[in-house]
C-alpha cells in the first residue's frame, strides 16, 4: 500500500433508508377484499390508522375493495399502471380449509403481488394474511400479534421514502 493511500482520511460508507413520516401529498391504495371480511376489515382499519398516524391525510388514502384475495394483483397491477400512488397495500386474508385451495390461492397471491412491485417499481406492501385457523388471523388483524394492515402500511411508507431517498441520492 502506498504511503498516500494509507494517510486517505477513513470515511463511512453512505447509507440510504427510509423513514416513517409521510411525504407531503403522498398517496395510497389499499387493495382489500371482501371475501373474510370480518379479518379484513381490521387490516384496513390498522392500515389507516398506521398511514394517518404517519402524516398521510385520510384523503390521500383510497380503498378499493376486490372480492378475494385471488383478484388482488390484477387490480394492484392495473393501480400501479394508473400512476395516481406513491404506494399500494394489499389486504386479504386466506385461511386454510381442507382441500389445496389454500396453497394455490397463498402461492398466486403472493408471487403476483411481488411481480406487480418488481415490474412497475411502484411499493406493494403484503398484508395477506395466510393462516392455519380462524384464531391465528384473529391474532394478526389486531390482538396478539399486533396488526398486519399496519405493519404492510407502513412498510409501504418506508419504501416510498426510502424510493425518495435513492432519487435524491442519484442526482
Amino acid at each position: 500500500m502506498s504511503e498516500k493511500a494509507a494517510q486517505a482520511p477513513v470515511t463511512s460508507p453512505r447509507t440510504l433508508e427510509g423513514g416513517l413520516v409521510a411525504p407531503k401529498g403522498a398517496r395510497f391504495a389499499l387493495v382489500a377484499t371482501r371475501f373474510n371480511d370480518f379479518i379484513v376489515a381490521r387490516l384496513v382499519e390498522g392500515a389507516l390508522d398506521a398511514l394517518v398516524r404517519h402524516g398521510v391525510a385520510p384523503g390521500d388514502v383510497t380503498i378499493v375493495k376486490v372480492p378475494g384475495a385471488w383478484e388482488i394483483p390484477l387490480v394492484c397491477a392495473r393501480l400501479a399502471k394508473a400512476g395516481t400512488y406513491d404506494a399500494i397495500v394489499a389486504l386479504g386474508c386466506v385461511i386454510r380449509g381442507s382441500t389445496p385451495h389454500f396453497e394455490h390461492v397463498a402461492n398466486e397471491v403472493s408471487k403476483g403481488v411481488a411481480q406487480v412491485s418488481l415490474a412497475s417499481g411502484v411499493p406493494v406492501g403484503f398484508g395477506v394474511l395466510t393462516t392455519d385457523s380462524i384464531e391465528q388471523a384473529v391474532e394478526r388483524a389486531g390482538t396478539k400479534m399486533g396488526n398486519k394492515g399496519a405493519d404492510a402500511a407502513l412498510a409501504a411508507l418506508e419504501m416510498v421514502t426510502l424510493g425518495r431517498a435513492i432519487e435524491r441520492a442519484a442526482r
